[in-house]
């Protein structure tokens, strides 16, 4: 028997969705970067997509935990180039300050549905996104200020490659 809405599981599904296309959209920036022989963007990227199937898997456990039914539905597809590892990081920023709005629209949700488990699970998520705006708009802008200076690019490509998931070594 379920305890949570109709509405929330069939926002959160969704939302479960967006983030799988969000792992997906970080996997196709992988490969980019790869293309382009940036290991270290390919890496970070690589550790951002596992991110995101941890948050998508956040949601799919939490519904079944409150009696939902978990509703896979199709990925989009990712775009697969971009004109410069800037312009990659500015859209992967862009596309985290709409995951942020969705996010908040789903707080609001909880709110007007009165669903105080919901919004607390959901309070995670908040902060997470914060995170994240931030770790994406700091490499934004360190690629603005190296204005296409190859050595810095590379020394840049050495930091994001040491990037680690979880406890991985």
């Amino acid at each position: 028997m379920a305890v949570i809405g109709d509405r929330i599981v069939r926002a959160l599904n969704q939302q479960l969705n967006r983030e799988l296309y969000s792992g997906y959209l970080y996997l196709s920036m992988a490969a980019y970067f790869d293309s382009l022989g940036l290991k270290g963007f390919a890496s970070w990227m690589k550790v951002q997509w596992k991110e995101e199937l941890v948050h998508a898997m956040k949601f799919f456990d939490y519904i079944s935990s409150r009696g939902g039914r978990v509703e896979l539905y199709a990925i989009e597809e990712p775009p697969k180039s971009w004109n410069s590892p800037l312009n990659a990081f500015e859209y992967a920023l862009e596309h985290e300050k709409k995951v942020t709005k969705l996010i908040n629209e789903l707080v609001d949700l909880a709110i007007a549905e009165k669903d105080h488990a919901t919004f607390n699970m959901l309070q995670w998520f908040v902060m997470e996104q914060v995170e994240e705006e931030e770790s994406f708009s700091d490499i934004v802008e360190k690629l603005r200020l190296s204005k296409d200076d190859s050595g810095i690019l590379l020394l840049l490509d050495a930091e994001l490659g040491k990037r680690k998931f979880g406890g991985e070594e």
